[in-house]
């Protein structure tokens, strides 16, 4: 099992800075993490270190809120994949889902799956916001408008991963959405148990910390 490939070494918060998303990269190269996932500001800056590597640019869309208008989040997403972003982490307008407008999730997401141009998409239900019956129906969506993941969190809510969110989203996505948690995944314990859950990807800033755990064994 090779846990590195399992992570997207992460870092989005508002202060971060260009010295310190190059440094990111850097240690995504020297472990081959599976992606780094930043804001859309510093993909290409990602690109171009990682350009003659196997690690993957991902970029988060719609983020942390997932309450911008759908059009913004699909130019949000061309611009990403036009400067060398291959993976794209949605927010969903979660507003529409706690109202029930589940035809507005769905096509929120389709049309970020559509400007991405093929390139993996990841739908983040911030499952924290959202009662079991709710993250069920936005997997649905997902899978309807032909995602590839569904994601726990943004890891900026209330809360993050849960094992039982994990588990209820593989059960509802099945074979036809892989599954990522993120949020609050912060060392190898926790890591092994969100892919026993299901986890196919592991969003999480703490990477290093699990690499060098899991080096020890």
């Amino acid at each position: 099992m090779k846990i590195n490939k399992y992570i997207d070494h992460t870092l989005l918060k508002a202060p971060s800075t260009s010295k310190q998303i190059r440094e990111l990269c850097l240690q995504a190269k020297e472990y081959d993490f599976a992606s780094v996932c930043v804001n859309t500001c510093y993909v290409a800056l990602a690109k171009e270190i990682l350009q003659d590597t196997d690690v993957k640019v991902c970029c988060v869309v719609g983020f942390p809120l997932g309450a911008m208008a759908t059009v913004s989040k699909a130019f949000e997403t061309k611009q990403a994949v036009k400067d060398g972003a291959t993976e794209i982490d949605m927010v969903i307008n979660i507003g529409a889902a706690k109202e029930e407008n589940w035809k507005y999730v769905e096509d929120d997401i389709r049309a970020v799956v559509e400007a991405a141009q093929g390139n993996v998409v990841k739908v983040i239900i911030e499952t924290c916001l959202l009662t079991d019956e709710e993250k069920v129906k936005a997997c649905k969506c997902a899978i309807n408008a032909k995602a590839h993941f569904v994601k726990t969190s943004t890891g900026f809510s209330t809360a993050g991963a849960t094992i039982e969110d994990v588990k209820l989203m593989r059960k509802t996505v099945k074979d036809k959405c892989l599954v990522k948690a993120a949020g609050g995944v912060r060392n190898l314990k926790d890591a092994m148990a969100m892919i026993e859950a299901g986890a196919d990807r592991l969003g999480c800033s703490a990477g290093i910390t699990i690499m060098e755990e899991y080096n020890k064994k």
